[in-house]
């Protein structure tokens, strides 16, 4: 056993490697959840992106949208001009 400065208690090797052990894992699973969360996105088929504005209704107005050519929630390049089926209202 390895006396540390300052601890009340001497600190073991078998601490120190479970202490290692845990702090691998909680790294992978955040890596893991950061991969899932960028994976989200729905294709644009399953929301029935199409090209062109479905009345007043077109990704520019769009809450999701993001300038210059991306949405929040759809993969794949997207139109200003576009509208898909979970359009919603851009917030004043």
């Amino acid at each position: 056993m390895t006396h540390v400065p300052g601890m009340q208690s001497p600190l073991s090797r078998r601490s120190m490697l479970q202490g290692v052990a845990y702090a691998a894992t909680v790294g992978t699973t955040l890596a893991g959840l950061a991969r899932q969360a960028a994976a989200a996105k729905l294709s644009q088929k399953a929301v029935a992106y199409q090209e062109s504005p479905k009345g007043s209704h077109s990704c520019a107005n769009c809450n999701l949208f993001q300038a210059p050519s991306s949405c929040k929630s759809v993969d794949g390049s997207i139109s200003p001009s576009g509208w898909c089926n979970i359009w919603v209202q851009k917030r004043g």
